[in-house]
């Protein structure tokens, strides 16, 4: 028989989880929404926990967004290594996107330039851009990718979708996400009928817009 002791300690400890993982939920959907001028106390609200159960967990508002992007690379590399293990390169590659607009993993995009970035940051950041670029290079080869998309092409794409705000299962405005999906990953197929216009997005210009510009608050 569990010691009651042990039992008690579980039972914190899962209900601290839960909490984490309602505010990290509630800060994604706030953030998304508002911007890197969202409060803590319109996160904790949302989440329905009070505010000194965020701070113990997360010391500053900073530290909470640094979490959250940290959280949203680690889902987009997830979803990478997945999509390569999966033999036909253009399922791997649309499944890659499906999931990482499921996660809504570009829904902080408008947090760039808000918080000081760490360098574990910018290593996930770049390990989740190789394997995109793996995924890319697979279906470029096997011709059923237009060769003129390159990998950032498509972390915009998911950026884009993320910026929406999310979207409830069920409810019309998912269902017109997912049909404009669809319609985004069929233009991503080879051959494509028209030349994508202009220069590729650099990799300058998509790390540039994280450059710390003061605090968040």
């Amino acid at each position: 028989m569990a010691n009651p002791a042990h039992r008690s300690r579980r039972g914190r400890q899962a209900e601290a989880e839960r909490n984490d993982r309602r505010v990290l939920d509630a800060a994604r959907e706030v953030f998304a929404a508002q911007g890197s001028t969202a409060t803590v106390s319109a996160i904790a609200e949302r989440a329905g926990v009070g505010m000194g159960s965020l701070y113990r967990r997360y010391g500053s508002k900073a530290d909470l967004l640094r979490q959250l992007c940290t959280q949203a690379m680690q889902q987009s590399i997830d979803a990478a290594e997945a999509g390569l293990a999966v033999d036909d390169p253009w399922a791997g590659l649309a499944g890659y996107v499906r999931t990482c607009v499921a996660h809504a993993t570009g829904a902080l995009a408008p947090l760039a330039g808000s918080i000081e970035t760490t360098p574990q940051m910018w290593e996930a950041s770049r390990r989740g851009r190789w394997l995109l670029e793996q995924l890319v290079i697979r279906a470029q080869r096997d011709r059923t990718l237009r060769p003129d998309v390159t990998a950032l092409d498509i972390a915009w794409l998911i950026e884009s979708f993320g910026r929406q705000g999310p979207a409830s299962p069920g409810t019309e405005d998912y269902v017109i996400r997912q049909r404009l999906l669809a319609i985004a990953l069929d233009g991503l197929r080879a051959p494509g009928t028209e030349p994508l216009p202009g220069p590729p997005p650099s990799p300058r210009h998509y790390e540039h817009r994280w450059a710390w510009s003061g605090p968040a608050g």
